[in-house]
């Protein structure tokens, strides 16, 4: 009796846990439904009178709402497949390759990141700016290519890989990219959805970087875009709550369509480190 008691007390704070994390979007996804003004009543309108689409038919309209979500699509897919075929790589080469420095090196790369990433924005941006990739999708894309986080995740994992599997490839001809391709790229399948995931929901989110490098609207990405239609309709609740909800909305469903790979990915990391 006392164990049922407890699981059932137990259940009932994850579901009131969960009821209260849930809360503000549900509310957001209500308020976005709302017409004009509805949302500034007191006390605030838990549901919309009449359910309407006109904020969200305002925002691809004429807020321009359409082409910043494809700037961030793009930005984000970009970043995504290039920060995988640089940490892969990177992270296969610290846990299986040999080379001259290859402990010190990696120990540097795990020093930098008590380096807050603030520090490096001005350098970064004036390196940026020599070369003529300010105000351009590659600045922002660029930066994102390899993180250290990446590289220690996949090398944590690649470290379980047998030694034996690799050196009979090598035994009966494979090069060292065969064997990458082949043989390793497989293995790591968990851990390249992680990364991907992790990667995505990063460039998708990422709100300081962009600001500081896109100068031009047209390339605005989705927060970005957002944080200057709050300043034009900053009392216009309902089109920001429709605007949060195309922002968030996309990424928030990819994440629990994935979440299942995204933590087996690093449960097996952490366990095969």
């Amino acid at each position: 009796m006392n164990t049922r008691l407890a699981k059932v007390l137990v259940n009932g704070l994850l579901c009131g846990a969960a009821l209260v994390a849930l809360l503000p979007l549900l509310w957001m996804l209500s308020v976005s439904f709302m017409a004009p003004g509805e949302a500034s009543s007191l006390p605030p309108p838990l549901l919309p009178a009449h359910a309407t689409l006109a904020n969200y038919r305002e925002l691809f309209a004429h807020a321009g709402m359409g082409r910043y979500l494809l700037n961030s699509l793009l930005v984000s897919s970009a970043i995504t497949a290039l920060s995988l075929a640089c940490n892969l790589m990177a992270g296969y080469a610290f846990a299986k390759l040999r080379f001259a420095g290859r402990e010190r090196l990696f120990q540097a790369l795990i020093g930098a990141l008590v380096i807050p990433a603030q520090v490096a924005m001005l350098p970064l941006f004036l390196l940026l700016k020599y070369i003529g990739l300010v105000n351009s999708y590659a600045g922002v894309i660029v930066p994102g290519m390899a993180t250290i986080f990446g590289i220690y995740l996949v090398r944590q994992y690649a470290r379980g890989i047998p030694d034996e599997l690799l050196e009979a490839a090598r035994i009966d001809g494979a090069g060292e990219w065969r064997i990458f391709t082949l043989i390793v790229l497989p293995l790591l399948k968990p851990i390249i959805v992680t990364l991907a995931i992790f990667s995505f929901l990063a460039a998708w989110n990422d709100f300081m970087w962009p600001l500081i490098v896109l100068t031009g609207q047209e390339h605005y990405t989705l927060p970005i875009a957002l944080a200057s239609l709050a300043r034009e309709h900053a009392q216009d609740s309902e089109l920001m709550m429709a605007g949060s909800v195309v922002t968030v909305m996309p990424v928030l469903l990819l994440f629990l369509s994935l979440q299942r790979y995204y933590l087996e990915g690093l449960l097996l990391g952490s366990v095969k480190g």
